[in-house]
């Protein structure tokens, strides 16, 4: 009874719904569920807001950030009106350390939300964290292929126009970024038709076989080689001979070495591939 009480007052110290074109009665309700105590949901809630989190400790809102998809699964789908608010709360928090917990586990709570739900709340937040600080970026890079796959096909291609900002980091020497381009691309692959791989993944993946950073150049073979296989394998073989075209100009019959050194890496690898079919 005693932390009911002062769980209750916490609650109704809080201003939660400052910014909320609701009433306070109409917030309140939004925010009923039954599947814990309300009080307890009512303190997390009153531990996200901003001017609570400034004067009491910095870090409350990144750790109710690592949380949230744990409260998210325990009250369902059926109740994420209860959180909707504090995610969006959250996900503009000022502190990228908050933005960057949320990015790195978008994609779980997507799969706990379903496609209607992401596409509605989480796909706006999640654009929004592909042009924040790298810091946040690497965190829905790192899970890129695992959010894209819940998306429709039709959301999904939207992405493909965006992909060659990955290329583009705050610092230059981030190589492991672009690491982690290349092997989620190789992803990726799965969830595109070959016109798609063709005109927008090919390009990307040649930019990173020519990469200055060796780490990344390797998993880059992989890719153009595992791209190789895909293209093969569609209905439409002129894509792979263009390809492989494009392969022996750029690379084959390069003026430098490193670039013809490049194309006889890729060839390694490629040939490593089809041994290990055989």
């Amino acid at each position: 009874q005693s932390m009911d009480s002062t769980l209750h007052y916490i609650h109704n110290d809080s201003d939660l719904s400052t910014n909320s074109s609701f009433s306070p009665e109409e917030e309140r309700k939004s925010k009923v569920q039954d599947v814990v105590p309300q009080a307890l949901l009512d303190q997390y809630l009153s531990m996200t807001d901003p001017s609570r989190a400034q004067t009491v400790d910095t870090e409350i809102a990144k750790h109710c950030a690592y949380s949230l998809p744990g409260v998210a699964l325990t009250l369902g789908r059926q109740n994420w009106h209860c959180l909707k608010d504090t995610y969006e709360t959250l996900a503009s928090d000022m502190q990228w350390k908050v933005r960057r917990t949320l990015a790195f586990s978008i994609h779980e709570l997507a799969v706990i939300l379903g496609d209607q739900l992401t596409a509605g709340d989480l796909v706006p937040v999640f654009n929004g964290f592909l042009k924040d600080l790298d810091e946040v970026r690497i965190g829905v890079l790192k899970h890129l292929h695992d959010f894209l796959k819940l998306l429709h096909v039709d959301k999904r291609r939207e992405y493909l126009y965006q992909l060659q900002e990955f290329l583009v980091t705050d610092n230059s020497r981030n190589w492991r970024f672009r690491a982690e381009l290349a092997e989620q691309l190789i992803l990726l692959l799965d969830l595109y038709s070959a016109r798609d791989i063709y005109d927008y993944l090919r390009p990307i993946a040649f930019s990173l076989c020519a990469d200055k950073v060796s780490s990344v150049r390797w998993i880059s073979y992989k890719l153009v080689s595992e791209m190789v296989k895909k293209l093969y394998m569609a209905s439409t073989p002129t894509f792979v001979v263009d390809l492989m075209n494009e392969l022996v100009e750029k690379f084959c019959r390069c003026h430098k070495w490193s670039g013809r050194q490049t194309f006889v890496f890729i060839c390694q690898v490629m040939c490593l591939f089809i041994d290990i079919q055989e």
